[in-house]
């Protein structure tokens, strides 16, 4: 029984195994960027980031139908365009960043549904906003592999400004610290991480992988690194939950992950050791409990 439910559909199904091997990659790469942005307060941000690299895969889609390469690139640039102009618009205007990705987060959702509609299916539309996980073919999980790697790579070197910068970016200003660089790198990783769960999840699911476990990992950890090591742990086990009730429910695979995902954060805010509900209730029902002695 465990064996058919838990093994037999990656065992028989090479498009199983292919959905695990691409969704591990994107836990990998995405949930310590997630991590990061939790950490600076700019979860809604990779949200917005999601829906900014709609117009250039809608573009690219357009040129050549469901290329990987063609709606990869063409994510990158909108994604990389957008993050730019939200940082110039709020140097030189009154607007806050993230007021300003806002605007341009509503501009492209519409821009790349509209760009879509206008020449592809309702099936098209679908497969961009919501993926096609058990879709993924070889060159599908060399990109996802690959990105996953330069993550890792790109956050280790940038580890020491990343956390410096969350917790005292004027500090890492003051002393002549890479702050800019830090910032545009990391954001860069956002987009490239986002158009990566992109081809598996699609725009609207991408964030969610990027940012629900690190949300749930805040109730298990305190430091950075355990955080990650927690993040990435429910974003895989995320991923294997989600596909597995899509195999033996036949549910859509992507919303399925993301759904579980949102079930890890909700066990983890009521029963996660760290600020959890359970545990700030603890304290409480004792001191009621000593107050008739007291």
């Amino acid at each position: 029984m465990m064996w058919e439910t838990l093994v037999q559909p990656f065992a028989d199904f090479g498009f199983m195994r292919r959905a695990l091997m691409g969704c591990i990659a994107i836990s990998v790469g995405a949930s310590p960027v997630g991590v990061f942005l939790m950490l600076r307060r700019m979860s809604l941000t990779g949200d917005a980031m999601a829906c900014a690299i709609l117009p250039g895969a809608a573009v690219g889609y357009l040129v050549a139908g469901l290329s990987l390469w063609a709606m990869t690139v063409g994510g990158l640039i909108a994604g990389m365009t957008v993050a730019l102009l939200s940082g110039f618009v709020a140097r030189v205007t009154a607007l806050y960043e993230g007021e300003s990705l806002a605007a341009f987060y509503l501009i492209s959702l519409a821009a790349g549904v509209l760009i879509v509609s206008t020449r592809g299916s309702n099936v098209d539309l679908m497969h961009v906003l919501f993926g096609t996980v058990l879709a993924l073919d070889d060159d599908a999980l060399i990109l996802l592999c690959s990105i996953a790697s330069v993550s890792v790579l790109a956050l280790a070197a940038l580890f020491r400004p990343l956390v410096l910068e969350c917790a005292d970016p004027q500090f890492l200003r003051s002393v002549g610290g890479p702050s800019a660089m830090a910032h545009f790198t990391f954001l860069a990783l956002v987009v490239v991480n986002l158009v990566g769960g992109f081809h598996a999840l699609g725009t609207l699911m991408a964030v969610g992988i990027m940012i629900l476990p690190a949300a749930a990992a805040r109730f298990w950890g305190v430091g950075i690194g355990t955080l990650i090591v927690v993040a990435i742990s429910v974003a895989v086990l995320s991923s294997l939950g989600g596909l597995l009730l899509s195999y033996h429910f036949s549910l859509p695979s992507g919303p399925a992950i993301i759904l579980v995902a949102g079930l890890a954060y909700v066990l983890s805010l009521v029963f996660g050791p760290v600020g959890g509900l359970v545990v700030r209730a603890l304290p409480r029902r004792y001191l009621e409990l000593l107050q008739p002695f007291s």
